[in-house]
């Protein structure tokens, strides 16, 4: 018997809920826990941002997107070519003869290296347009079948372009003389169309983030239901097959020559 130390006795007493965990263990507990809030927590920009309401169906707002898209990018080749052809018709130092239906009076003669860049502008407005139309159309087809993996070329293609023609529009608008129609008009159509294409790429955005996530359940749960019948056929089979001689199975065990 050891009489100098006591021993705790359990007997018809409940252990304290505090004797088992410590300060330090609580904290590593909280800490545990924090990390794994963490580390479950999804960025914003992997978020949807916009959601559907009583005035907003995203798949509907996606498709009408898709097909303004498709207008955007026609719109953008005609005024292209439109814009190349006046900054090559006005260059200074350039004689026409003849009758011409428009007159080139809005058109920018200053400095050389601000024409170059209007002239380069346009160009790759042009280049980015066609680049838009071919993805657009790659778009339309795409939320029809509900493939997102093919709207990422829509996705990068159209921020690209709206960015850039947002850059192309502060230029076009600082360089060239606002009292003339066709600036002034061309001004507040791409106004118009740079925001309703930013609101409209959102709206396709959260729709591909949404089919992403569902394609992803889908695959888990195709995994689980893979992975359970494999489990469960290794489980029959090993059931089946574990025991076939026992006094419980259906192969007789009675000694040859036996007589009845």
């Amino acid at each position: 018997m050891n009489y100098g130390r006591k021993t705790p006795s359990t007997y018809r007493s409940t252990p304290s809920v505090y004797s088992h965990i410590t300060s330090r263990s609580q904290s590593n507990l909280h800490s545990q826990r924090s990390r794994s809030m963490k580390s479950v927590r999804i960025p914003w920009y992997q978020k949807p941002l916009l959601h559907n309401n009583k005035w907003m169906d995203i798949q509907r707002g996606a498709i009408i997107t898709g097909t303004f898209s498709i207008f955007v990018a026609l719109f953008t080749i005609a005024t292209s070519i439109f814009d190349v052809y006046c900054l090559s018709m006005a260059a200074p130092g350039s004689t026409h003869y003849g009758y011409y239906i428009i007159s080139y009076e809005f058109v920018y003669v200053g400095n050389p290296h601000v024409r170059n860049a209007l002239m380069i502008a346009a160009l790759f407005s042009l280049l980015g347009a066609i680049a838009v139309l071919v993805t657009s159309i790659m778009l339309v087809h795409a939320l029809r079948k509900e493939h997102e993996n093919r709207v990422v070329p829509w996705l990068w293609t159209f921020a690209v372009f709206t960015t850039f023609r947002f850059l192309a529009l502060l230029l076009f608008s600082i360089v060239n003389d606002l009292i003339f129609a066709y600036n002034i008009l061309i001004t507040l159509v791409w106004i118009m169309i740079i925001l309703t294409s930013a609101y409209g790429w959102l709206l396709v955005y959260s729709l591909y983030l949404e089919l992403s996530d569902l394609t992803k359940l889908e695959d888990l749960a195709h995994l689980r239901m893979g992975t359970m019948q494999s489990l469960n056929a290794s489980v029959a089979h090993s059931l089946a097959g574990s025991r076939p001689t026992t006094p419980h199975s259906t192969v007789s065990t009675m000694p040859v020559g036996g007589v009845v």
